[in-house]
């Protein structure tokens, strides 16, 4: 198994109350030319957990930071207007968090961080670092 130091949350940078699936998320990523969907995770708009690449395998989600990490994506991070916007619904809310327990027991020594403070973006669309640091 790898070891694993960082929990990156990323969004699908997609706009408020669009469906996305695993399966298009790994088209998205296999016409970027990556080997599968980048990320490990991701929380569909109704709070539902669907695995995209193993964790055994390093992920594609965060540039320098894939080898150690763990990424995980919701679906959203856009209003409307395609502005970023923290579009979490009730349920993404309470099942990011469920995730993020699970992950800790499993890798404790993971930190919690959003895709914004690796990259210029505003993904997540929110402070990750600073909700999760209790986790």
């Amino acid at each position: 198994m790898r070891t694993i130091n960082s929990i990156i949350i990323h969004c699908s940078a997609t706009p408020e109350g669009r469906p996305v699936t695993v399966q298009q998320i790994r088209q998205w990523h296999l016409q970027r030319k990556f080997a599968d969907i980048g990320y490990h995770f991701v929380i569909y708009l109704d709070g539902s957990v669907h695995t995209g690449r193993p964790i055994e395998r390093a992920g594609a989600h965060c540039k320098g930071h894939n080898a150690h990490s763990i990424g995980i994506c919701y679906v959203g991070g856009l209003d409307r207007n395609g502005k970023p916007k923290d579009t979490r619904t009730p349920a993404q809310k309470a099942a990011l968090l469920s995730l993020i327990r699970e992950l800790r027991q499993r890798f404790p020594q993971a930190t919690v961080h959003g895709h914004r403070e690796f990259a210029a973006k505003a993904c997540p669309c929110f402070d990750a670092k600073k909700e999760y640091s209790q986790v």
